[in-house]
């Protein structure tokens, strides 16, 4: 196996956790104070783990260009993971997470435009058929 696959399905795993312990974590809890400390532990996490593999020294070498598209992905996730803990907070996750999945077929459609790639049958019809299911769990 790839080592791309495996933490794409390690992500994936990760990522359903992260819908039930929020969940349970958010009970009487303001979404956006829960955001907060969720975002400071995978703060710690990340420099943790930069630091331990010797990768924060670099973090001076980065260009601007670079770290102005870090920082405007960070504030993507950060809108993501706001609205994400409202919407938990608010719905069932068999309903909120699917909706929120539905990104990855978002994904494909900003990679077409955006990036430049190609936009096979295979990926629209796949696209298509996880909308059709975002739909169809919703409801």
């Amino acid at each position: 196996m790839k080592p791309w696959i495996l933490f794409a399905l390690l992500s994936a795993v990760f990522a359903a956790a992260t819908a039930i312990l929020a969940k349970i974590g958010i009970k009487g809890v303001d979404p956006d104070l829960a955001t907060a400390v969720r975002t400071s532990v995978i703060l710690v996490i990340a420099w943790g783990i930069a630091l331990a593999r010797g990768q924060a020294s670099r973090v001076t070498s980065l260009s601007r260009h670079t770290l102005l598209f870090l920082a405007l992905s960070g504030v993507a996730t950060g809108l993501s993971w706001i609205c994400y803990f409202r919407a938990l907070q608010a719905g069932k996750v068999t309903q909120v997470a699917p909706i929120d999945k539905a990104s990855l077929a978002i994904t494909i459609l900003l990679s077409v435009i955006f990036l430049g790639e190609a936009l096979t049958l295979k990926t629209a019809m796949g696209a298509g058929l996880i909308l059709a299911g975002t739909f169809v769990l919703m409801r």
